[in-house]
């Protein structure tokens, strides 16, 4: 028997315990509260690599929010199955009267959280949905006849207008709240099928404070972000992608403490790229087809290549173009790549290779550590010129002008592409203009140390353009 006196957190993109708005409701409600998160067996059993950084930061994340419920006297419960049968099977156990959580505008998770509500709704359980991941929610803007913005411009254009009327601190204090204290741990890595991974290494830490930690890192180089982001060897982005995929970092809150300076060009652009996430969250909310079809459908059209050596170079970082290659390796090292990078990356693979940017897409979900459908499917179709706001015969990127303006001195070629180490600067961006004696003499002979240009850009970039033309 349900009691309205109880009330269940349901965690899912929302890793934190400040400014959280799913507890926030749970604890206005009245009722006594009970955090919970589960390991989901229909996402887990998809990863082939139970080494998956991913998962190591949601655990640590997880473990962090139990000992910060443990000092007031609370738990978290951890479970590893199937949400849809698992939630509604501990609301029944301990009389749970409502379940809050957190939209989620993926798909599966739209379907899931569908099916959660009907079965809930059997037993007399209420549904909570609040909005959280996102700093204005993907509904509320809007054109005229409720029709959605499809075009960023005029979308952040209103987005800028909206954001204070959505930037409440939604954090309560933790010691007053009536909690249920239902006994939970955290289980290991290995009970749940994965294991430790690399992210010690690589300075990647789950929880709040480590995100505070890079959020306090941030605000320091904040001012400089316009001119500053858009180069991979330098630290010129906030790194924090991965904590607001996960949230373990509110983006309102990161928002609020920067309010005040949004005149610096700085602030205002990091900013406008919190805007962006907002875009593709409200893109896939409002065309969920857009996970396996293009915005403009006209483009399923397209006769992509089907080359598997191609596709085989382009992900192992050998395709001859030494940012791409570079940040293809990075990418495989670390989880992480550079947002010029993903734009170059996938713009040689969409443009240049001429492969269809779905397995592009999913090459990426299967490695970034902060992938998020809607950013992701909404940048390969921006790189591949099938999104919303398509520019087939303008968005082709010269990988070699790109890797001359944005890594000048090869600095960043040279940490992940090591075989050309000794190339001079002056052929670093296109070492197949050496003359052999100079391969020989910075021991990167074509074809041997390193593979010469799998493609060649004039003739790549024709056929793109011819490929447009045919739909």
């Amino acid at each position: 028997m349900s009691s309205p006196n109880n009330a269940l957190v349901w965690l899912r993109r929302d890793l934190r315990l400040d400014d959280h708005r799913a507890l926030e409701a749970a604890v206005h409600s009245g009722a006594n509260v009970q955090h919970i998160f589960v390991f989901d067996t229909t996402i887990l059993d998809k990863l082939s690599n139970k080494r998956d950084r991913r998962v190591e930061f949601i655990h640590e994340s997880l473990l962090e929010m139990q000992r910060g419920l443990q000092a007031v006297g609370a738990t978290l419960v951890v479970l590893h199955g199937d949400p849809a049968v698992l939630i509604p099977q501990f609301c029944r156990d301990h009389a749970i009267g409502a379940v809050y959580a957190a939209r989620d505008f993926e798909p599966q998770a739209v379907a899931r959280d569908q099916f959660v509500l009907n079965t809930l709704a059997r037993q007399g359980v209420q549904w909570h949905a609040v909005d959280d991941h996102t700093v204005v929610a993907p509904d509320t803007i809007v054109q005229s006849k409720h029709r959605p913005y499809v075009v960023f411009t005029p979308y952040h254009k209103r987005w800028t207008t909206e954001m204070d009327n959505h930037l409440g601190d939604a954090s309560v204090d933790l010691g007053v709240v009536p909690w249920m204290s239902i006994a939970g741990s955290v289980p290991s890595l290995a009970s749940i099928g994965f294991f430790s991974t690399n992210t010690a290494a690589l300075g990647l830490r789950g929880g709040s404070r480590a995100a505070q930690s890079f959020w306090a890192d941030f605000k320091k180089r904040i001012l400089l972000y316009a001119s500053a982001r858009d180069y991979p060897n330098i630290k010129g982005t906030s790194y924090l992608s991965v904590h607001f995929r996960f949230g373990t970092i509110s983006a309102r809150s990161c928002i609020r403490d920067v309010r005040k300076s949004m005149a610096n060009d700085g602030v205002a652009t990091w900013v406008k790229e919190l805007a962006w996430r907002d875009f593709y969250a409200q893109l896939l909310h409002h065309y969920p087809y857009t996970v396996t079809s293009a915005f403009q459908t006209r483009y399923d059209n397209l006769v992509w290549n089907e080359d598997p050596t191609l596709l085989e170079a382009w992900q192992l970082g050998q395709t001859g173009y030494p940012l791409v290659d570079a940040a293809q390796r990075q990418l495989l090292a670390t989880g992480f790549m550079h947002n010029r990078l993903r734009m170059v990356t996938a713009s040689f693979f969409t443009k240049h290779l001429g492969l269809d940017w779905k397995i592009g897409e999913a090459f990426f979900a299967q490695h970034l550590n902060d992938y998020d459908m809607a950013s992701n499917v909404g940048g390969w179709q921006w790189a591949a010129s099938t999104g919303s706001d398509a520019q087939p015969y303008f968005r082709v990127f010269n990988p070699t002008l790109q890797s001359e303006k944005f890594d000048k001195d090869g600095k960043f070629i040279r940490r992940y592409c090591p075989e050309l180490a000794h190339v001079p600067a002056k052929f670093i961006h296109a070492p197949w203009t050496m003359t052999p004696e100079q391969q020989t003499q910075a021991q990167c002979v074509l074809g041997i140390n390193y593979p010469a240009p799998i493609v060649e850009h004039k003739t790549a970039r024709d056929e793109a353009i011819a490929r447009f033309k045919q739909v």
